[in-house]
């Protein structure tokens, strides 16, 4: 077996910093760890150049860059965005696992030979990965926990043979590991500071005087003793909320946090093999904001298919935020799944301008997000042989109403022949037949039905040729009875 850590050293930060584009990460950024008396937790690369440290006051730090943007820690956020990267990870590996807090283990040995070899999948992991803004430190060695403490400490060099762990790890300090501070300053007090130096005490002696738990973690770092991760198994609904290190009052400051959402969705369904057919975005504002009342700005967005692609999915939600105007600043983003549907992966092709290929949005999908799903309506087809009542209309996926009078006409049989369009209203044709001959060209075909629904026909349907020349449908009432009905025209061949 063979682990990699994927771990986040900035988690706290990144967080937040992910959906600000490289060009606009030049102010001064922190995260406080909130209370009467905050500290700085994580700061920026402008605020350390203006000398602002890890566990320095907020007001220290104010007085440092008086236009400090400052955001309190938030914990919730460090775990979906841990969620998001095994997401990810499942895109490269069937069995990843959730180390808390920064940390990500995935077992990539049974797919090395699928990506072209180690490099070639570290790399194209390490690529996705830094794309949804997470910078990210990994380490390789064949038991988690050894991946993760080599991580910690900066291990670049793989580790793929187990009998290496003990020289790779023997060096490292004991604060990497998962123990009890407490038992940490009595072994520093003993002068035990390194993995082999706890390493080479005797195991009796050590579990009595700490702990066996102890011992299992040295053991499970060095292969000694299993080391069972619980597999990580994306949500059933997806949900994500981003917030924003500063707040932001137009809709066009949203679009690079937007994207960034987007993409992970797109992992989420690609993990659990699904197309989305109806989301929703909402654009949480300021706190004094929502105290007086104003609630968040909710944008639904409704697709003709279930997609995943990003770039079709940016499309869309883009177009829909064109039309939002803000009542406020925003300073969170919170992107949902409503509705998904199964969706089949894409067969990769043999050559290689098989793989990439142009993301197409659909016409009705650009005119809903820009006019509104109740702009547009969709027509399909129903099991009714009554013409006005064979087709239905829909904003959207799963709330057709019928169509009556209206809307092209549908075979009820393989040959039978049918006009492009159906008239509003049916025309009597009395006086004019009397006055110019008509042709009848096909037919008759005979329609009777509805007798259940009160809407009972019984037509002969014809397709004829009027004195223009032009291609008709028309049909013979016998609704009562009489073999001498009078009549009608229908629709209009193309």
């Amino acid at each position: 077996m063979l682990w990699a850590c994927l771990l986040l050293p900035s988690l706290s930060l990144d967080v937040f910093a992910r959906a600000l584009a490289a060009n606009d990460r030049t102010r001064p950024f922190v995260v406080a760890s909130g209370g009467h008396y905050p500290k700085v937790i994580a700061a920026n690369e402008p605020a350390r150049a203006a000398g602002i440290r890890r566990g320095q006051l907020i007001s220290a730090a104010l007085a440092l860059a008086p236009g400090l943007a400052l955001r309190d820690r938030d914990p919730a956020a460090e775990e979906a965005a841990l969620s998001d990267v095994a997401t990810l990870a499942l895109a490269f590996t069937p069995s990843a696992s959730l180390a808390p807090p920064n940390a990500v283990l995935a077992e990539i040995g049974g797919s090395v030979r699928l990506f072209g070899g180690l490099p070639r999948l570290l790399e194209q992991l390490a690529q996705q990965v830094d794309a949804r803004g997470y910078p990210m430190r990994t380490a390789l060695a064949p038991t988690p926990t050894a991946a993760l403490l080599l991580a910690r400490a900066g291990h670049a060099t793989p580790v793929v043979d187990l009998a290496q762990l003990p020289a790779a790890l023997a060096p490292l300090p004991l604060a990497l590991l998962d123990v009890d501070p407490a038992v940490l300053d009595i072994l520093a007090a003993a002068g035990i500071a390194t993995f082999g130096a706890l390493q080479a005490l005797p195991r009796a002696g050590l579990a009595r005087r700490f702990d066996q738990r102890v011992v299992d973690l040295l053991d499970r770092a060095c292969g000694g003793a299993a080391d069972p991760r619980a597999s990580y198994r994306p949500p059933a609904r997806f949900e994500r909320k981003l917030p924003l290190p500063a707040p932001v009052d137009t809709v066009d400051a949203l679009a690079f946090g937007v994207n960034r959402l987007v993409q992970d969705l797109a992992a989420w369904l690609l993990a659990r093999g699904l197309g989305v057919t109806r989301m929703s975005l909402s654009l949480v504002h300021e706190r004094y904001v929502r105290e007086r009342g104003t609630p968040p700005t909710i944008a639904t967005f409704a697709l003709g298919a279930p997609a995943r692609a990003p770039a079709h999915l940016t499309v869309v939600l883009r177009e829909r935020l064109a039309r939002v105007a803000l009542p406020a600043a925003v300073e969170a983003i919170v992107l949902r799944s409503d509705e998904t549907a199964p969706l089949a992966g894409r067969n990769l092709g043999l050559l290689p301008e098989d793989e990439a290929g142009a993301v197409v949005v659909p016409l009705v999908e650009r005119l809903r997000s820009r006019l509104g799903d109740d702009a547009v309506a969709l027509l399909a087809t129903q099991a009714e042989h009554r013409p006005e009542y064979a087709a239905k209309a829909g904003h959207r996926p799963g709330s057709a109403k019928t169509v009556q009078r209206r809307g092209a006409a549908r075979p009820c049989s393989l040959h039978a022949p049918r006009p492009l369009w159906l008239l509003d209203a049916v025309q009597p044709l009395g006086a004019k037949l009397e006055m110019q001959p008509w042709i009848l060209r096909d037919g008759p075909e005979r329609i009777e039905s509805g007798w259940w629904d009160g809407r009972d026909l019984r037509r002969d349907y014809f397709v004829a040729e009027n004195p223009h020349g032009e291609t008709v449908w028309v049909y013979r009432d016998h609704r009562y009875g009489t073999d001498d009905g009078e009549w009608f025209l229908h629709g209009l061949f193309a």
